[in-house]
């Protein structure tokens, strides 16, 4: 059977990528030789590993690596850090939750130590 990953890499400059592969080893060292000049990563070597997820089917590791590209950078440390109670704060939406919502997240999020 073969696999497919999802994973996050925390970069030199403390920026996070996400990308799919289905070689976890080969994609982390080609993000650190800097393989391919037009990367996100290739001026913020070297990354990190930093979460990664397993997956069977392609198409399903596609849509969780979309998904994530699209989450806000506390949502990703919250998922980096397996914080579910924050994970499911920072998923709510603004619209409905409102601006006092944003506001507390924030500042839950500036009172704690970046990853």
């Amino acid at each position: 059977m073969k696999f497919y990953y999802v994973y996050i890499v925390k970069c030199s400059d403390n920026s996070y990528y996400t990308g799919m592969t289905n070689n976890i080893n080969r994609r982390i060292f080609e993000h650190n030789s800097g393989k391919n000049q037009d990367c996100y990563t290739y001026n913020k070597r070297p990354v990190e590993l930093v979460w990664f997820e397993t997956f069977s089917e392609p198409t399903q590791a596609i849509m969780v690596e979309k998904k994530i590209k699209g989450w806000s950078r506390r949502k990703k440390e919250a998922l980096i850090n397996e914080d579910w109670d924050k994970l499911v704060k920072y998923s709510k939406n603004y619209t409905e939750f409102g601006k006092d919502a944003l506001r507390q997240a924030q500042d839950d999020t500036s009172s704690t130590s970046s990853v």
